[in-house]
């Protein structure tokens, strides 16, 4: 039901955004649209993709053998699910494929060393996912705060961003670097969340507490996986900049800074399906003072391209999974 309510609010806002703009100027915009950038942005899909791969291999402990063809399996398989899933579910399935990868190994190798083919936990490969969220989600909102401390026109409302994001940013670095912390806001989410997001919570406070000790034992290992992070969200900023120049338009790559993370945080609020219509919206008036609105859904149409690209590419990985689930299920 939550999905159908979702589809049906991105439709609605889209039939509003399509219904304001001059379309015809749409298809205008795309018919001389700069091949060479539109090429190099789209393309930009590949390295976000490998690098995000190779982080997934730096966070899984060593004893667990995830190639680098198979991170990239798992990665794209769970932007599948992102599309079709409320709340990036696909990742947490992400965290059951994983564990299903690390047993396959283990049993493929049970005649080895036990030590250098252990599987991966369920609580463990469901912790590693959630710190890459929050690893991502606190990239995005430090790249958010570089580029509206810099952004050379603020009026009430850009101040406002500037001081909730930088806010958001201390206080998420804190609850993900401090246990004490982070048990006083789960304790305190807990007491005022409904019935069933309690439970999540008290599951994702698990969760949370053994990815803390996991993370924080090799400081050396954190800080890898952390500035991985803040570069693959520099390029997800640097391909909605070059999708700008490959419209034939132009923003100052600062501003950029600034804009861009703005509108995919709409894109993230539980509204609309896979972010459709909010992102578009927020595009639209964001970047109003520097190209038309026919511009800005263009653009919108491209950030959307940032997600359905993988999903396609992952559909046959994802078909593999689930034939792998419908296997043990029968046995």
């Amino acid at each position: 039901m939550k999905k159908i309510i979702s589809l049906a609010v991105s439709t609605l806002i889209l039939i509003l955004i399509y219904t304001q703009i001059d379309f015809n100027g749409l298809i205008e915009i795309f018919r001389t649209c700069d091949l060479l950038w539109m090429t190099v942005s789209l393309g930009m899909v590949v390295p976000i993709t490998f690098f995000t791969s190779w982080r997934l291999q730096q966070v899984v402990p060593p004893y667990v053998r995830l190639g680098l063809w198979e991170a990239n399996k798992l990665i794209l398989a769970a932007s599948v699910l992102n599309m079709v899933l409320p709340s990036k579910m696909g990742d947490i399935a992400k965290a059951y494929f994983m564990r299903d990868s690390s047993l396959r190994e283990a049993a493929d190798h049970s005649d080895s060393s036990a030590k250098a083919h252990k599987p991966i936990s369920g609580s463990l490969s469901l912790s590693i996912v959630v710190f890459e969220k929050a690893c991502d989600f606190l990239s995005l909102l430090l790249w958010c705060s570089f580029g509206l401390l810099l952004l050379p026109v603020k009026d009430a409302f850009f101040i406002s961003m500037t001081v909730a994001i930088a806010g958001g940013l201390v206080a998420g670095t804190l609850i993900l670097g401090s246990p004490r912390v982070a048990s006083i806001f789960f304790c305190g989410a807990q007491h005022i969340a409904p019935g069933k997001v309690r439970e999540k919570l008290k599951k994702l406070e698990a969760s949370w507490g053994e990815m803390q000790r996991y993370f924080w034992g090799d400081r050396a290992r954190l800080l890898t996986i952390a500035l991985t992070s803040i570069f693959i969200w520099f390029l997800h900023l640097l391909q909605i900049w070059f999708f700008i120049l490959a419209l034939n338009a132009w923003v100052n790559p600062i501003t950029n800074l600034a804009l861009s993370p703005l509108a995919i945080l709409a894109g993230l609020l539980p509204l609309t399906f896979a972010g459709v219509g909010t992102r578009d919206a927020a595009l639209i008036v964001l970047y109003q003072p520097y190209f038309s609105a026919a511009t800005g859904a263009a653009l919108g149409l491209l950030c959307t391209s940032r997600y359905l690209l993988p999903a396609i590419g992952g559909l046959p990985f994802l078909n593999q999974y689930l034939t792998r689930l419908n296997r043990q299920q029968l046995k």
